[in-house]
């Protein structure tokens, strides 16, 4: 149900917000953390919001914080408390509304709450109605633009990724579509992955009749899919258990392991249906330098199209961009030029994507989960999570145990880069309370 805020507050509009009672505060405060659990953000940055709008306006807060739900209570120097209860209809990521609720929070921490309640409210009703969705023309565009970086960056070329981009950008624009009407998760994420899994293959089509081109560029349709990778809850999972928020971070991972078991059955359901396997696309023949210049671009372009479709603003898009492809080129490199192990360069690619993404953050301001989730959704091993699935569905185990651990390997040390990142660059992240 809608929660209907107005009937919190009993005060009138004039009355600094210091002053109002204990039910108000504690509202205020739930508030702000319910629209920034919206955002997609992690359970940390959540209650250390509701920490400062708590201290600023003289109360204790203590709240429990999952995926879509808080509870939380409230306590007042007499002796009083107040608890509530609230939850979300649904998950999502908002970069644009995320970044606004932090400068919220900064803004009223700076001014020490000497803030009229009706200012609160009007502000956090601006934030709340801000239209920050991209329209979904252009979300459709942005995931075949991420798809068509991620099938280079798997060793497509131009067949795949003209492919990869129109699959993904239908795909995407048909879950975008279900999801507007309110249609639930399963359907939408299985409906938008067969119909980017069927693009690709009609444009294959398309262009074989055309142009002949080899049937081994078929097998690039795994990059199609690749939009659905859950890359904030996966995130946001490994930070939160790293801060020892268990039940925001089990059920995040929860989360997104369903997306990717939704994803990856339907991919495995429509190759079956097609006679696709993933196999090997055909090699392209670049030196060092064209490989490494061809990297960049791709990861600029993959990590752009990510945070377009995560409701970024074009500056930091463009900056996560960036990052990302400072950083998943370095991943690249390490494994190809250096041999190293694929999951520990993923650790090195974090860990220089979390030290950028603070360092950009102290020269403007922007939230650093808005730069790093982006940056490194692209070292996510979508084709390695497919790969397992695929082989389980044939009975080859051995071989799908093979990939589903390999992919174990690099997911669990992507978080882990970036907790290294924060230890290194966040006071308030490296002490246990402050």
């Amino acid at each position: 149900m809608k929660i209907r805020w107005d009937e919190f507050f009993k005060s009138s509009d004039n009355t600094l917000a210091r002053e109002v009672t204990l039910v108000e505060k504690a509202s205020l405060v739930g508030r702000v953390g319910q629209m920034l659990l919206s955002c997609g953000t992690g359970a940390w940055r959540v209650r250390d919001a509701m920490d400062t709008m708590a201290r600023t306006l003289g109360i204790t807060c203590s709240a429990d914080i999952g995926l879509v739900s808080i509870e939380y209570t409230c306590f007042a120097a007499n002796n009083k408390s107040y608890s509530q209860t609230l939850t979300l209809p649904s998950t999502g990521v908002n970069m644009n509304k995320l970044n606004e609720m932090e400068k919220f929070v900064r803004q009223f921490q700076k001014g020490h709450g000497h803030w009229t309640l009706g200012q609160i409210n009007r502000r956090l009703d601006e934030i709340d109605q801000m239209k920050t969705k991209v329209p979904l023309w252009i979300s459709g565009l942005s995931a075949g633009l991420a798809c068509g970086g991620f099938i280079f960056l798997l060793g497509g070329g131009i067949p795949e990724i003209i492919c990869a981009f129109v699959g993904a950008a239908i795909g995407a624009y048909i879950r975008g579509l279900m999801g507007k009407h309110k249609i639930t998760m399963v359907a939408k994420i299985a409906s938008g992955v067969a119909m980017s899994c069927l693009g690709y293959f009609l444009t294959f089509l398309l262009l074989r009749t055309l142009l002949g081109i080899d049937y081994n560029h078929a097998y690039g349709y795994i990059g199609a899919m690749l939009f659905v990778i859950p890359g904030f809850p996966f995130i946001t999972s490994g930070l939160d258990m790293s801060k020892l928020d268990m039940r925001s971070g089990l059920e995040r991972m929860a989360y997104a392991i369903l997306i990717i078991l939704i994803a990856t059955m339907v991919g495995w359901g429509v190759a079956m249906l097609l006679r696709l396997k993933p196999g090997m696309i055909p090699p392209i023949k670049l030196n060092v330098l064209e490989l490494t210049g061809f990297r960049l671009i791709a990861s600029f372009c993959g990590v752009f199209g990510f945070s377009i479709m995560f409701n970024s603003k074009l500056s930091m898009a463009s900056i996560a961009a960036i990052i990302g492809s400072i950083a998943n080129t370095s991943r690249l490199s390490l494994v190809d030029f250096g041999n190293m192990p694929p999951a520990l360069a993923a650790f090195i690619g974090a860990l220089i994507a979390g030290l950028l993404a603070s360092i950009v953050r102290n020269k403007v301001g922007y939230p650093r989960i808005s730069l790093t989730v982006p940056s490194i959704v692209i070292m996510v091993p979508g084709l390695y999570m497919y790969r397992a699935v695929y082989n389980f569905g044939i009975n080859n185990i051995n071989l799908g145990a093979y990939w589903i651990v390999a992919a174990l390997m690099i997911v669990a040390a992507l978080p882990m880069g970036l907790v290294a990142a924060r230890i290194l660059t966040d006071k308030k992240w490296r002490h246990v309370n402050l």
